[in-house]
């Protein structure tokens, strides 16, 4: 009796099946690749804070008007992932000089902020605060005080070679009949400090 022989057909459908039979083997075998870790081990796990002291003069499109930011603030964070302070506080104050038109006397005013907001990261920090009073002579922020508005300033603290001037971003007061300005909200940092300067520390372990 003859033995079965295969056709080259079937041969060749056999080598294909071990082919993929033996493929998926390996790939069932083979360890899968792990995504990428994030790197939190050399990270602060517990709370951190952070801090924005010092005093600056902005440049301002007309030379005539002398504004200034003075401010110490600090917050806490629940740790390094956390985009909002558990806590802050703190305060700062906005000085603005006017020149005086038509011949009249310069005028100032000036408001004082008890913070309720500071956030940064790297280089730049916002700080939010409600007004707690006000001064000058001018009496432009008394309407301010009244309604306890909430002002914000943005800063970028340039510090070494190639970094660029220190800038402030100052958002105003909103008028009567407007959302009150939202916690940790204010305008780009695009002002240049052109004197004094700032000392931020972002985000170190808390002691």
């Amino acid at each position: 009796m003859s033995g079965f022989k295969p056709s080259h057909r079937s041969l060749a459908l056999l080598a294909v099946a071990v082919a993929v039979a033996a493929g998926t083997a390996f790939a069932s075998t083979a360890p899968a690749s792990e995504p990428d870790e994030p790197a939190r081990a050399t990270a602060p796990s517990g709370p951190v804070t952070s801090s924005l002291k010092g005093w600056g003069r902005m440049d301002y499109p007309d030379p005539g008007h002398d504004i200034q930011v003075t401010v110490d603030a600090h917050a806490v964070f629940k740790g390094v992932g956390w985009s909002k302070p558990d806590t802050s506080w703190g305060t700062f104050r906005v000085y603005h000089r006017m020149p005086g038109a038509d011949g009249r006397p310069e005028t100032v005013n000036w408001g004082d902020f008890e913070v309720d907001c500071l956030t940064t990261g790297g280089p730049t920090a916002t700080v939010t605060g409600r007004i707690v009073g006000t001064g000058g002579d001018a009496g432009g922020w008394d309407d301010y005080l009244k309604r306890h508005v909430r002002m914000g300033v943005s800063f970028y603290v340039g510090a070494g070679k190639g970094s660029g001037p220190s800038r402030i971003g100052l958002s105003g007061g909103t008028e009567a009949g407007e959302p009150l300005l939202s916690t940790c909200m204010a305008p780009a940092a695009d002002a240049k400090v052109i004197k004094g300067g700032y000392h931020l520390t972002d985000r170190t372990p808390a002691r």
